[in-house]
């Protein structure tokens, strides 16, 4: 159950991230919405993310958390923000899945 919860935290770190970026692009009233899902998605994330850590180790599951951030903000930028899909950025989102992947075979 940890790591289900830990994903879904990793997907909330992902959506304030996101709405992070949609903020920037937006004025007034809009933008001040993106910062409330910001905020929203941010306690959501990190409440997951203490539940999660109550049976994950905190490495392991800060790691992780991280990790899955990091991909999905990445694949976001490319898929709504029209950020570059290069050759080595895709490279290095493939280890950094493998090395999310390995951390959690690997950790009791």
């Amino acid at each position: 159950m940890g790591f289900i919860l830990l994903i879904i935290a990793g997907l909330f770190e992902v959506a304030f991230a996101s709405c992070l970026g949609k903020a920037k692009e937006t004025t007034g009233t809009a933008s001040y919405w993106w910062y409330a899902g910001f905020f929203v998605a941010l306690t959501i994330s990190m409440v997951l993310l203490v539940k999660a850590t109550k049976t994950i180790p905190i490495g392991t599951a800060y790691a992780v958390w991280t990790g899955i951030g990091a991909v999905g903000t990445v694949l976001m930028g490319i898929l709504f923000f029209k950020e570059p899909a290069t050759f080595w950025r895709m490279f290095f989102l493939t280890t950094l899945i493998g090395s999310i992947i390995g951390l959690k075979y690997v950790s009791h």
